[in-house]
């Protein structure tokens, strides 16, 4: 080999991979601590292993531990599941790095995420009720999922649902941009049109609630999302 020839570096990537390895073997035995201290019926001692966890990074270089944080999104402690929802959608969104999560990471999750139902997606949106700047990152979590648009329209089609919900999901399927539940929305859209133009021409027929009607305005903010060019 010349001695003029300079010796061969490798690539970047696999430099900044080698070295967050090697940085995080040192927090092995915390991180599995922790990890068992995240499903512990002991709720202090669940927030300690969260903290732990989220400062350590470990959701983010960690497979099991990523999984282990999507299995909370139902958690039943709102402030706990808003801080596991943000942690998530972190996760899966560029780091302040420039750089991914790594690859098995995102594959692990986005898998989870793939197989949510109407609960979790219930769940997530209870969340956003607590905490509306977790919009971002709730819009990446349901975008991991082929079936968020259709749970998000049985939601917002449902009476039962306080209305606050059912507007984040008429805001959240005009924000992701779920097709598929255009006909919902035309259907939600015509129906209270004819509500609301009912009431105007006969004042003292029997009145739609009005915070029902309020829903009209997020369902035509998301039509014109989904409908635009």
């Amino acid at each position: 080999m010349s001695k003029d020839r300079p010796a061969i570096s490798p690539p970047q990537p696999l430099l900044i991979d080698l070295e967050e390895s090697a940085a995080r073997l040192e927090f092995f035995p915390a991180v599995w601590t922790a990890a068992e201290g995240l499903i512990s019926k002991d709720a202090g001692v669940r927030w300690d292993a969260l903290d732990q966890l989220v400062e350590l990074e470990a959701p983010r270089y960690s497979p099991l531990v990523g999984y282990l944080f999507a299995t909370r999104l139902c958690d039943p402690d709102i402030p706990f599941r808003t801080k596991i929802v943000k942690t998530l959608g972190e996760v899966l969104s560029v780091h302040r790095d420039g750089l991914p999560a790594p690859e098995n990471v995102r594959q692990t999750l986005t898998g989870y995420l793939a197989q949510m139902r109407t609960r979790h997606t219930f769940a997530l949106l209870q969340a956003l009720v607590a905490d509306p700047s977790l919009e971002k990152h709730i819009a990446v979590l349901l975008n991991a999922c082929p079936y968020a648009g259709n749970h998000l329209g049985d939601i917002l089609s449902d009476r039962k649902v306080a209305i606050e919900i059912r507007k984040h999901a008429g805001r959240m399927i005009g924000r992701v941009g779920f097709l598929d539940a255009l006909p919902t929305l035309e259907r939600l859209s015509a129906r209270l049109q004819a509500r609301l133009n009912g009431q105007s021409s006969m004042p003292f027929a029997p009145h739609s609630p009005k915070e029902e009607l309020d829903l009209l305005p997020v369902i035509q903010t998301a039509l014109t999302l989904l409908q635009a060019p």
